[in-house]
């Protein structure tokens, strides 16, 4: 298998709409991707389509060299990790830290196993490798934006996935959480034994170097696809936002402007 995903000619409807257009897109194993597109561009369905909750209209989607309509969805499911804001709203806030992670483990929104000693190990090296020990014994509801997104990101790590999905993690975060939160991914990538690292986001000065491609989505369909570099520039993003902007980069990242 040299790929970890890879889905072609893929399209979905809803109510005879079309969703997702004639999507073909191949992530190869080393990579981690950005993933760009405005509101209703068609990046949640993606998504859910990555982690078998939809199933193409037509063509062909395969993660980790399992082709869908040929492989148990729900095994496969434990090998992907997804942070993104529809599961923290699932989460009680009376629920411990540790415990929210450990639930990563059961893919569960709430503990209904009986976890060992080492899964709770487990947790609490997380916790050290996030950085945020200090709140563990702490309650959901007590956690701040940012703190909360550690702990789910946390509890996407329990169970060692091959694929971390992160939706749009730094939603609501102010400029320090959110950098602290990039600077945690940037971590993670950095691991010889990481996983493959899908990060949703609508603003491109998030995309870190870590992010060796970027994928462009408008109206369901790929409107650009490749390295980081070759895509995140000024004439594409022009053409791709349909407004006048410009692309500068600072510290090998890029930020945009919107010319009048």
């Amino acid at each position: 298998m040299d790929h970890t995903i890879k889905m072609q000619n893929v399209s979905w409807k809803r109510d005879g709409k079309l969703i997702l257009q004639n999507i073909n897109w191949k992530v190869n194993k080393g990579e981690h991707w950005a993933i760009l597109g405005l509101n209703g561009s068609g990046k949640t369905t993606l998504l859910n389509m990555l982690n078998g909750y939809i199933w193409p209209t037509s063509g062909k989607v395969s993660v980790l060299g399992n082709l869908f309509g040929r492989t148990d969805i729900r095994e496969l499911r434990k090998f992907i990790g997804w942070v993104s804001s529809s599961l923290e709203y699932r989460i009680r806030p009376m629920h411990k830290t540790q415990d929210i992670i450990v639930s990563g483990k059961y893919a569960s929104i709430g503990l209904y196993e009986d976890p060992t000693k080492e899964d709770y190990q487990k947790a609490y090296h997380l916790m050290e490798e996030l950085r945020c020990c200090d709140l563990q014994d702490r309650t959901y509801q007590t956690c701040s934006q940012g703190e909360r997104q550690k702990i789910l990101i946390a509890r996407a790590l329990m169970a060692s996935p091959n694929v971390l999905i992160l939706d749009e993690p730094t939603s609501g975060l102010d400029f320090i959480a959110r950098e602290d939160i990039l600077a945690t991914i940037k971590r993670l990538a950095a691991q010889k034994e990481g996983p493959t690292i899908l990060f949703v986001t609508h603003h491109i000065e998030e995309i870190l170097p870590i992010f060796s491609h970027t994928l462009l989505l408008r109206q369901g369909a790929v409107f650009a696809q490749g390295e980081r570099e070759k895509v995140l520039n000024s004439a594409s993003l022009t053409n791709f936002f349909e407004k006048n902007v410009q692309v500068d980069w600072h510290h090998d990242r890029a930020w945009m402007a919107l010319l009048e």
